[in-house]
């Protein structure tokens, strides 16, 4: 299997190209108080996890409920303007350092889509933090559900599917093992797995998994998919 093999590379936005991780963990240990500050990283991600299955909506939304009820459950600084200053937060997460250029890279061969659970407004703050790579977008609000519903990549198969691109053409990237890569390889996919955590405890800001999937590529960072495809392609330019 070659990276020439596709023409479409589908993108997880959140979590791949965003560092969601950081930006929670900036945010709330910035405006939940002392005992905030000195919160470790899991006593803030388990509490968030559990904060986002109750509060589910759009993105833009519901992440200031999110916050009052890790809030409330830890003993952080619980009122409506810091929770109105956590949902501000969210619209400026970071990219990961390597995201901009590798992407830049990337869109020289591929047509780049991003797939992801943030609602419209929350992704065009993301895609500008990026650089506005992307050719096409799908998030929830198109797809009407969100990752690891099939339906979310049902929707985009289509909607590639109408613009030319077949299944077979798309390589799907991807951080969570829960929301992407283990659906996306059962539903057919080639998938590439960015593991941002690789060396860490545990799955930090996203729900464990209930196995782990063995994906068709892996890499540790965005920077590394990059430098392979160029590799290859450097390599295919020295065979002729």
């Amino acid at each position: 299997m070659k990276f020439t093999d596709f023409k479409v590379m589908t993108f997880d936005v959140v979590g791949t190209l965003i560092d969601f991780e950081a930006g929670v963990l900036g945010a709330v240990r910035a405006l939940g108080g002392p005992r905030a500050a000195a919160a470790s990283d899991d006593e803030i991600f388990e509490p968030y996890k559990r904060g986002r299955d109750k509060f589910y909506g759009r993105s833009s939304f519901a992440m200031k409920d999110v916050y009052l009820s890790l809030a409330n459950e830890c003993g952080f600084t619980n009122d409506d303007a810091t929770a109105e200053a956590f949902q501000l937060a969210v619209l400026r997460w970071p990219a990961f350092a390597d995201s901009v250029e590798a992407l830049r890279r990337l869109r020289k061969n591929f047509r780049l889509v991003a797939m992801t659970n943030a609602d419209r407004t929350a992704f065009s703050a993301y895609s500008a933090t990026l650089g506005n790579p992307f050719h096409d977008s799908v998030t929830c609000d198109e797809a009407g559900c969100a990752k690891p519903d099939t339906r979310f990549f049902a929707f985009n198969r289509g909607r590639q599917s109408a613009l030319g691109f077949q299944q077979w053409e798309i390589l799907h990237v991807a951080q969570s093992q829960h929301h992407d890569i283990g659906v996306a390889k059962a539903e057919g996919f080639t998938t590439c797995w960015i593991e941002r955590r690789q060396g860490q405890k545990g799955f930090g800001g996203t729900p464990d998994p209930k196995v782990i999937t063995t994906p068709d590529f892996h890499f540790s960072s965005l920077k590394q998919l990059a430098d392979a495809v160029d590799a290859e392609r450097a390599d295919t330019r020295a065979a002729a």
